[in-house]
């Protein structure tokens, strides 16, 4: 049986500049200028590593395109299904979805998209404000109301939810450790005893698009704390709301997470389910990255961590109605 063809390895500079510059033969105007020292082409500067697991290359290319360029061949079919949901959500949402200037193939079967820049900083640079969490609703009420069919033509992937009772197992287990360690105080978890995460399963007939990686580097915010973009779309999936309310709280912390997902409409159940997949979750990444199994750095998962566990009244709710029971209770609850 032939062998499958090696991946190419990471696009050089040069390899970028001579593409880009094949796709913007009329001029890169003010905003993309020629290369520093009077290099030929456009100004080329790499933003980081494909991710392990199939991420993928980004360049920026001047200061109003950025350049994403896979770097494998199942890397290459999110980023071609990137580009049908993103004309399908961007009708949905309030908030902007990159644009994209052209696309094709940089290696035999592996995918590049050139984008517009979506203008702004991020969560990791700026604070989400109170205007900012009504925006973060609308992505969320957005996110709901796409045809779950359309999204199933486009390829999107039906998960199933993840169980929250093995997650907990888990992070208790991870806790004691991160404990000893004085990284983390256990007792934060005798809030969510075992019948809690019973409790909180996913309700059938509960799954919408979800994004799926929520994170503060994919969250455009402005100065003035307004949400103004929402990047890579690569990872969505059709599941549990849960899992992007859980993304809120570690990019913007648990208080400003659930009053946005409130105002989304969602109820105590998704909230409290959301906010505990983050907590467990930033143990366990936590944990992995002290043993050396997780490349994350180490500042930005202790901070992660303490956003996911900031406190929120939410948390003290002992029954849940079902998730049509929106009324002024689960209002008040996300108050921190």
């Amino acid at each position: 049986m032939p062998k499958s063809p090696a991946p190419p390895s990471a696009p050089t500079a040069d390899t970028v500049r001579r593409l880009v510059a094949s796709l913007l033969k009329e001029g890169q105007g003010p905003g993309d200028p020629a290369g520093a020292e009077g290099r030929p082409g456009p100004d080329v500067r790499p933003v980081g590593e494909a991710a392990a697991g199939g991420g993928h290359f980004t360049w920026w290319v001047g200061t109003r395109h950025v350049l994403r360029l896979a770097p494998d061949r199942a890397a290459a079919v999110r980023l071609r299904r990137e580009l049908r949901l993103r004309d399908l959500v961007r009708a949905q949402l309030p908030v902007a979805v990159p644009a994209g200037v052209a696309h094709g193939e940089w290696a035999p079967g592996l995918t590049y998209t050139l984008d517009t820049v979506v203008p702004g900083g991020t969560a990791e640079e700026h604070d989400v404000s109170a205007v900012g969490e009504a925006d973060l609703a609308g992505l969320l009420t957005g996110l709901r109301e796409v045809p779950v069919r359309q999204a199933e033509t486009l390829g999107v992937p039906q998960v199933a939810p993840r169980s929250l009772e093995a997650l907990r197992r888990m992070a208790v287990q991870t806790a004691g450790r991160l404990g000893d360690a004085d990284e983390f105080d256990p007792a934060g978890l005798q809030q969510f005893p075992p019948r809690a995460a019973v409790q909180l399963a996913v309700q059938p007939g509960s799954a919408v698009l979800v994004h799926h990686g929520l994170t503060g580097d994919h969250l455009v915010v402005r100065a003035d704390g307004r949400v103004r973009g929402v990047l890579d779309w690569t990872e969505a999936v059709l599941g549990d709301p849960a899992e992007d309310i859980a993304g809120l709280a570690v990019a913007v912390g648990s208080p400003a997470a659930v009053r946005a997902a409130t105002l989304a409409g969602y109820g105590a159940r998704p909230c409290l389910r959301g906010l505990w997949l983050a907590r467990c979750d930033t143990l366990l990444r936590l944990a992995a990255a002290l043993d050396g199994k997780d490349e994350g750095p180490l500042p930005a998962l202790r901070l992660q961590l303490g956003r996911a566990w900031e406190a929120i009244l939410l948390e003290r709710v002992t029954e849940l109605r079902s998730d049509s029971d929106h009324d002024a209770a689960d209002t008040d609850a996300d108050q921190p």
